[in-house]
């Protein structure tokens, strides 16, 4: 869906949008990122302002779950809960455009650049951990008190969206590389994550979360840490927002310790009971799984595509352990 020809093409009716939000002819649009989504880079040299272009997957979300999503980044940014782009709006005051690629249309949003680099095992991520920790606890605060406008609609990530026969990412019996014994062994690992989900229960411990605080979408800076991409941002378990933070480092040695400073962080805003601490093990298994589905149904990706069968096995590794300790 996303291969360079469609790249160049996508980049080059982008680059007629521009004037929407105001932005000089002479304007650079140039590929930031494919994930999900498509974003790009506009560098406006006539006034040095530059803005980011995230061009949306047909058939993820529809425009309201779109505008609902800005909805909730923009009163975060008026109560100061977190540092984040701020959605940029066209010269009319709309915030979705969109851009058309042969018969379809695709949805187009701007937001505002935001300076930072993405944190790294290598480079003391614990401090950043101990920060994200207390920004977490703020994003759910949030979304605890907030009086949610009317039409605001996103989606639910429960068991069923992930593993079960929604499955909003693909199905993870599709994953690249998949031997038969793994099969087996993640069908059981998803029954006693289902089990535990089902005993946990949802209620206060449910709402609208993040949902992919990894460190992709975080821009470090000397004295901040910054929030980018709610795009899948949507109704789940609270702390399902730890796991989607450790993503794709799963199997880290650094992992427990940056487990104990997002606790540590976590607490100085608000309390979490034993029996939260005790579900982490189960999102972040949780979380490996659906991730593992998502490498399959997106394999023109680049993630897809240099780590797909690699992390297919860590996922039955991981799962084996999982079981292991929870038998």
């Amino acid at each position: 869906m996303f291969d360079a020809p469609f790249l160049d093409q996508l980049t080059s009716d982008l680059e007629g949008l521009l004037p929407l939000w105001g932005l000089a002819p002479r304007t650079e649009v140039a590929l930031h990122t494919v994930s999900e989504n498509a974003t790009f880079f506009a560098s406006d040299p006539e006034v040095g302002r530059r803005i980011v272009l995230r061009v949306h997957r047909p058939g993820y979300h529809r425009r309201d779950e779109i505008r609902s999503e800005l909805a909730w980044i923009t009163a975060l940014i008026a109560e100061g809960v977190v540092d984040t782009p701020r959605p940029v709006p066209m010269r009319d005051g709309s915030l979705v455009a969109a851009v058309g690629m042969g018969s379809s249309l695709r949805d187009v949003v701007a937001f505002e650049f935001m300076t930072g680099r993405e944190p790294t095992p290598e480079k003391a991520l614990v401090p950043w951990f101990e920060q994200l920790g207390a920004i977490t606890a703020r994003l759910h605060g949030h979304a605890r008190r907030w009086s949610r406008p009317e039409g605001f609609s996103r989606k639910i990530w429960d068991f069923d969206a992930m593993l079960g026969s929604r499955r909003l990412w693909g199905d993870w019996r599709c994953a690249i590389g998949l031997q038969p014994d793994e099969r087996d062994l993640l069908e059981r690992t998803a029954l006693a994550l289902q089990g535990s989900l089902d005993a946990y229960g949802k209620g206060e411990k449910f709402g609208l979360v993040h949902a992919d605080l990894r460190l992709a979408n975080l821009l470090a800076e000397p004295e901040r840490l910054g929030v980018i991409d709610f795009d899948d941002c949507g109704f789940s378990w609270f702390l399902y927002d730890f796991a989607a933070a450790i993503s794709f480092i799963e199997t880290d040695s650094i992992v427990p310790d940056l487990e104990a400073a997002w606790l540590e962080g976590y607490r100085r805003v608000a309390p979490l009971s034993p029996e939260d601490e005790a579900m982490l093990p189960v999102f972040v298994m949780l979380r490996r799984i659906l991730l593992t589905a998502w490498l399959a149904s997106h394999p023109e990706t680049p993630t897809a595509r240099e780590i797909g069968a690699t992390y297919t096995a860590g996922t039955a590794d991981l799962a084996e352990a999982f079981l292991t300790r929870t038998s």
